[in-house]
């Protein structure tokens, strides 16, 4: 167990797609979506990459491998400064999991894994991952991510001639997605403080599987310092400079974390959601949400219910 399978598990796919677009001659592409992640590879050819309007283009080849975080915008072009066609207009206009885009002349293939989840559900990664990653293809990860396009390449193909291809295009393209995360967390750039980059440290790792396998015991510092094999003063130290926040607030963030998965997510009343995620009583977990949230729990449930359509007049 590991922060990861907490975001996981609680995140609410919407739509999972892989799609090839075949771009030729003169095109422009732009990407931006409020709950859209891609992990894009350009399979053949090449492209210009513009981030965003005040940065540098970036010539891209095949290879070139990234993943863009929800809410991001960015664009594809052959050359800087072609007029654009949305992703969304274009994913729209074309059929099944291949689309044509431009006119005759060179082409560019780009794939592309798209997946559509809740945001509130994954912000623990929104808060760590940087808008656009350039992903390092050289190490064991970058391997993982290389076979699992080749396998969604490979349904891709057969599509309509195999039953369950959804299922497993959806299940290879959040496989592409972790693997797109340890890609990242391997790398220099996955260095900077989060709970991605302690997930990498060895003495680290095992603390931080061990908390959020239990996020209801009684942590101390000193006993998760054990865990990790250190003083509690290293260890202290250590996870500051690796998450960016000390043990404890780490473990309040990630148990207000479940527990609004979970008001979300089921019908469990206040005290039961409190057991779950730590706290002796309702009352205390109130108290402990209202201060992280500035919002009691039980109206954090009603407001998000009302948000999502769902009218529920008996929720605690």
């Amino acid at each position: 167990m590991d922060p990861l399978d907490d975001v996981l598990a609680a995140r609410s796919v919407e739509d999972s797609q892989y799609v090839s677009v075949q771009a030729h001659g003169a095109w422009g592409i732009s990407f931006r979506s409020p709950h859209t992640t891609y992990v894009m590879m350009i399979k053949s050819g090449r492209c210009w990459w513009q981030p965003g309007s005040s940065a540098v283009p970036e010539l891209l080849a095949a290879g070139n491998c990234f993943l863009v975080r929800a809410g991001a915008e960015f664009a594809l072009a052959d050359e800087p400064g072609r007029a654009l066609v949305s992703c969304e207009s274009l994913l729209a206009s074309g059929r099944g999991s291949s689309v044509r885009h431009g006119t005759q002349g060179p082409v560019t293939e780009i794939v592309s894994a798209r997946l559509a989840f809740d945001t509130g559900a994954a912000e623990p990664l929104l808060k760590v991952l940087p808008g656009v990653l350039r992903l390092d293809l050289d190490d064991s990860a970058g391997d993982a991510l290389r076979s699992t396009f080749r396998l969604l390449e490979l349904e891709r193909q057969c599509s309509g001639s195999g039953f369950g291809s959804g299922f497993i295009v959806g299940r290879l393209a959040d496989a592409l997605f972790v693997y797109a995360l340890r890609t990242y967390a391997s790398s220099s750039a996955g260095s900077s403080p989060g709970w991605l980059s302690a997930l990498s440290d060895p003495q680290l790792a095992p603390a931080l599987r061990d908390l959020h396998a239990d996020l209801a015991h009684p942590w101390t510092v000193e006993e998760l310092a054990r865990r990790a094999g250190m003083s509690r003063a290293a260890f202290a130290a250590a996870f500051k400079r690796k998450t960016g926040d000390s043990p404890i607030n780490y473990l309040t963030y990630w148990r207000m974390y479940r527990a609004k998965t979970l008001l979300r997510d089921t019908e469990s009343g206040l005290q039961q959601i409190a057991r779950t995620v730590g706290y002796d009583t309702d009352a205390a977990f109130s108290r402990a949400f209202r201060r992280s949230q500035s919002i009691a729990p039980g109206a954090w449930r009603r407001r998000w219910r009302a948000s999502a359509g769902t009218v529920d007049e008996t929720a605690a």
